[in-house]
């Protein structure tokens, strides 16, 4: 089993050498280079789709001395595992190979030579077009590990991707009529795989960010709790709160969490990109579709797909591009800025806000139809004034954490500046707590932290502690808000909730929600 950062190195392998292969054979043997790494590989084969698409043939395959000796260009018919996988365009594990091949007529003769043999079969589609099945084939004693399994999932994206260009650049040499075209294509190929190659390394430096989620408090175990009941689902994911409370964070832990974690992680900061250039930046655009557009783009709803889009600061994007976002959600497509050209994706949704979206609603500021499209299970991020608890664990954290990047050596907090850091309201949240204590760090000379507790008395009023919620008064208001969403009818809002119906009763009981609490206050 590889650990998650030799599984984002592996796939950044596998984009930066994949697109570069001439052939198609090259392709395989360079997949097979690329997992070499992570366990011993009997073979890798590639079966591609006929015309009709009601039988594969062998294209090309990669494998031990050992292996089966059928020849490239036999008819594999369409039964079994790999019509399975074709069909459901999903990953099939296949226990015995020599069984799998007897279902196959063209196949059965070559049985006997893998016995012993294990398999996964994956597909290999583009948003655009399914070529076939990628197989992998180990010996029977070596387990596919089920993080290997979703990272081999990536990978036969990629391999999907560098068939095209492969294919491009045999229609180029075949058809010189079509060279300009052929080329064009394998330029536009070939810059999908250059951006997916700057997410994963933005991955890479950012994987292990998770730590950074500190603290016991109630609020933020709620919050935790909710990550993981949505992560594994696809649904749409709304995470509110305040400037500097975490969000980015979740929206890492919702990805980590679930089944395309394998796959790229595209962030967009809606509020950080000129209302001009937010279109280009989400859906992409072709060569000349405005002045200065010297080159095509491709956008990070494209980059998606597969994995997970984070849109943080939604609220920001402008009235004429909503309908557009709707449209990816609803009907998962999309046209780039200046084509006409429609593009599949299958992205997962995660957005981001610190505006009451509800209220831009009521002030025509966000369309009601892709509010609701969004509102389908919203995480509040619980302000650090509500996580009294969790300060002094914060601050131990940022302490270690710059005092080792400084070179530092800081053994003591004082009691005092331990509890002004608890007792500060913090309007800046984590982030803020989180820059003081580097401000801090650079201040200090000795061994002691050295705040100035002044500088926090100074600059704002502190108003009253706010009562930090139980665990239970948290879990209360959340189901009184989907009970009332869902008018008061407790499958639709389990449903909200990623719950059982029974469930969710006994939760009502237990915590005496009544119905005629529901609309109350």
């Amino acid at each position: 089993m590889t650990s998650a950062e030799d599984r984002y190195r592996i796939l950044l392998d596998a984009s930066s050498s994949l697109a570069d292969q001439p052939t198609v054979k090259a392709v395989l043997h360079s997949l097979r280079d690329v997992l070499s790494s992570t366990s011993r590989l009997h073979g890798t084969e590639l079966y591609v789709l006929d015309d009709d698409e009601n039988s594969l043939r062998v294209l090309e395959f990669d494998r031990d001395a050992d292996a089966p000796t059928f020849k490239i260009g036999t008819r594999v018919s369409r039964i079994g595992a790999a019509a399975r996988v074709l069909e459901e365009q999903k990953p099939v594990f296949v226990p015995d190979s020599s069984q799998e091949m007897l279902k196959h007529p063209e196949l059965a003769p070559f049985a006997a030579e893998t016995v012993g043999r294990t398999a996964y079969l994956f597909p290999v589609s583009t948003a655009q077009k399914r070529y076939g099945i990628l197989a992998v084939t180990k010996l029977q004693g070596e387990k596919f590990a089920p993080e290997d399994v979703e990272m081999l999932r990536a990978l036969s994206s990629h391999v999907a991707v560098a068939l095209e260009c492969a294919l491009a650049r045999d229609r180029a040499d075949a058809l010189a009529v079509d060279n300009a075209l052929a080329f064009q294509e394998i330029a536009e190929l070939k810059d999908k795989l250059a951006e997916e190659k700057f997410y994963l390394e933005d991955e890479i430096r950012t994987e292990h960010n998770f730590e950074e989620m500190v603290g016991e408090s109630p609020a933020l175990k709620l919050v935790l709790q909710q990550v993981e009941t949505v992560a594994r689902t696809d649904s749409t994911v709304l995470i509110l709160g305040e400037t500097g409370t975490g969000k980015e964070l979740i929206a890492r832990a919702i990805h980590h969490l679930s089944t395309r974690r394998a796959r790229s992680l595209v962030k967009l900061n809606c509020a950080a990109i000129p209302t001009g250039l937010l279109e280009s930046e989400l859906f992409g655009h072709e060569k000349g579709a405005f002045t200065g557009a010297i080159a095509q783009k491709i956008g990070r709803v494209e980059l998606a797909d597969k994995g997970t889009l984070f849109l943080d600061e939604v609220g920001d994007i402008p009235l004429e591009l909503q309908p557009k976002l709707l449209r990816v959600l609803q009907e998962q497509e999309f046209e780039r800025l200046g084509g006409i050209r429609t593009i599949q994706v299958d992205a997962r949704l995660v957005v981001a806000t610190n505006r009451d979206l509800g209220q831009m609603v009521a002030q025509r500021q966000f369309r009601q139809d892709l509010f609701y499209r969004l509102n389908i299970f919203p995480i509040r991020m619980p302000p650090l004034r509500e996580r009294a608890a969790d300060i002094p664990l914060l601050v131990n954290f940022f302490v270690k954490k710059y005092a080792k990047r400084m070179g530092k050596r800081i053994d003591r907090v004082p009691t005092e500046t331990m509890r002004a850091l608890a007792r500060w309201h913090w309007p800046g949240n984590v982030r803020e707590l989180e820059n003081v204590i580097e401000r801090a760090l650079i201040l200090s000379q000795g061994p002691v932290l050295n705040v100035s507790l002044a500088e926090l008395r100074g600059s704002m009023p502190t108003p009253p502690m706010t009562k930090v919620q139980t665990l239970e008064a948290s879990e209360k208001e959340i189901i009184l808000r989907a009970l009332r969403e869902s008018n008061g009818i407790i499958a639709s809002a389990a449903g909200k909730l990623g719950m059982k119906r029974t469930t969710l009763n006994s939760k009502m009981r237990k915590l005496h929600v009544r119905r005629s609490d529901l609309f109350s206050a």
